[in-house]
């Protein structure tokens, strides 16, 4: 196990998240779509980027809309509410890239969203428990007086 400071692990867990996220994006796609990898990887890179910069904007409005609420607790209804609107938000802005892209139509479009989806669900669980086996928080980490 190597312990890093909170800044230092998420900033490493989104580097490494995301050069396999653009891996498997482009692989996905490259199967969806039939297209050169080097159409999908372009593809790919574009997605990260729009996804990251979404990701920052899309959590600084919720938690401000937290605080205006006063929520205190993340409870599953707010957490459920919290990640159907970032996919949602992430789908709206994905679902013209891949029209355009390659020329689809919505359906087309909208089976290679739900397909991205589904696999980051799947990526994500165990990309995380790989991760945070790996790489720990100074307060997770066990020490001789607790395990005793």
């Amino acid at each position: 196990m190597i312990t890093l400071g909170p800044i230092k692990r998420r900033l490493l867990y989104v580097a490494l998240f995301e050069v396999f996220a653009i891996t498997l994006t482009t692989l996905i796609l490259v199967l969806l779509s039939g297209s050169d990898a080097q159409k999908s990887l372009s593809l790919a890179i574009i997605i990260s980027i729009v996804a990251v910069i979404w990701n920052f904007v899309y959590n600084t409005l919720f938690e401000y809309w937290e605080r205006r609420q006063q929520i205190k607790v993340r409870t599953f209804k707010v957490r459920s509410l919290h990640a159907i609107g970032f996919e949602g938000g992430l789908t709206l802005v994905c679902l013209p890239l891949y029209m355009l892209w390659y020329k689809v139509g919505l359906w087309t479009a909208l089976t290679m969203e739900v397909s991205l989806v589904v696999s980051f669900l799947i990526f994500t669980f165990i990309f995380t428990l790989i991760f945070d086996n790996i790489f720990t928080l100074p307060q997770h980490t066990k020490t001789a007086k607790h395990s005793a």
